[in-house]
């Protein structure tokens, strides 16, 4: 295994492809390229120490939400949204197929590092790469177990599929148990960015997606509780 760091930018436009690898070459990483969204999965499939994926939206053929949703099938690696969609639901459509971040075009340089550098930093995490992860090699939440040394996440023997965010949120959550924590103490916790109005979006997209995959009631959520005026909470016990 490489100890650079690697990264696939996938984008139809070659220019901008070469613009961002400069960028990227320049800060020591070694990078990846892909034309399109097929050539972006396989890619990925080939190299299976990428550390990180910057993917557009708008592609030939396939597109790149649907590259994300096929990769998220074999591959944890973070996904940033690289695109000129802005719009409020094209976002929540990159999430939902599990994106980890969404940067619009026009952006500058300092804010597209100021994310790359987020996401590898949660990613090391998530690999078991730093101590950072905790010290128990298994918690109990209900009836779900969370595996801290693989970061997987089981019921009843059945690996329930995270991505790496989604668990990240998760594990905050279940290191505050017993504390309603709200969408800024979420953000900041887990991204390590300064929390803007929109991330509270991102918030509610993470929390609908952990809670679609581990309540047996997705209308009466008993592990992820909302706490009215305070935030989410997973309780003690």
């Amino acid at each position: 295994m490489s100890s650079i760091q690697q990264i696939l930018v996938v984008d139809d436009d070659a220019d901008i492809r070469e613009v961002i690898r400069i960028q990227l070459e320049n800060k020591g990483y070694l990078v990846l390229e892909a034309a399109n969204g097929n050539d972006a999965v396989n890619t990925v499939r080939e190299n299976p120490d990428i550390d990180l994926i910057i993917l557009d939206i708008m592609m030939p053929g396939m597109s790149g939400i649907e590259a994300c949703a096929q990769i998220r099938t074999f591959h944890s690696a973070p996904v940033l949204f690289l695109t000129a969609k802005s719009k409020e639901t094209d976002k929540n459509d990159a999430y939902e197929n599990g994106g980890d971040d969404y940067l619009v075009k026009p952006f500058s340089q300092a804010e597209l590092f100021m994310k790359i550098h987020s996401l590898l930093r949660r990613y090391v995490v998530y690999k078991g790469k730093s101590e950072s992860a905790g010290n128990l090699s298994e918690l109990h939440v209900q009836d779900i177990v969370i595996d801290t040394v693989n970061h997987w996440v089981y019921r009843e023997n059945q690996k329930i599929e995270l991505t790496d965010t989604e668990y990240l949120v998760l594990m905050y959550l279940v290191k505050n148990k017993g504390n309603a924590k709200d969408a800024q103490a979420i953000y900041e916790g887990v991204w390590n960015e300064k929390f803007l109005p929109s991330s509270t979006n991102t918030i509610m997209v993470h929390i609908l997606k952990l809670r679609k995959k581990l309540e047996l009631d997705f209308n009466n959520p008993l592990i992820i509780r909302t706490v009215w005026g305070k935030g989410y909470q997973i309780d003690e016990g």
